[in-house]
């Protein structure tokens, strides 16, 4: 996708960035991400527990890869298929994407920068 297609896709939700990522694009609201689009995998929300059963109950996938010795589970679900036609609806979902990304902020822990060896 190109970035002129995914900045009009949020268009309905507010503001995003669009940086380049792993061979993909990761899109950002406020500073933080919501979204990803890979190639082969399309468009992908964050999403976390309180999140993830909404996309599940939507009909998303879960994105997984297949890690060293089994599949690993990413904290990311495909869009719904009818938001791609309905910018209001993208933007529910992209709201719940921002959502899930600050209460998986507000809970890590703030980095301790390390005191100088005497």
């Amino acid at each position: 996708m190109d970035n002129d297609h995914l900045y009009d896709l949020f268009s309905s939700f507010g503001p995003v960035t669009i940086k380049k990522m792993f061979g993909g694009k990761g899109i950002y609201a406020d500073g933080l991400i919501i979204a990803i689009e890979l190639s082969g995998d399309g468009l992908l929300f964050k999403a976390d527990e309180q999140s993830a059963p909404e996309f599940a109950a939507a009909g998303s996938t879960q994105w997984t890869y297949e890690g060293k010795n089994k599949p690993a589970a990413m904290p990311y679900w495909h869009v719904p298929e009818s938001a791609f036609d309905d910018p209001e609806e993208m933007a529910v979902w992209a709201r719940k994407a921002f959502k899930a990304s600050r209460r998986v902020a507000a809970k890590a822990k703030p980095n301790t920068a390390r005191k100088p060896k005497a």
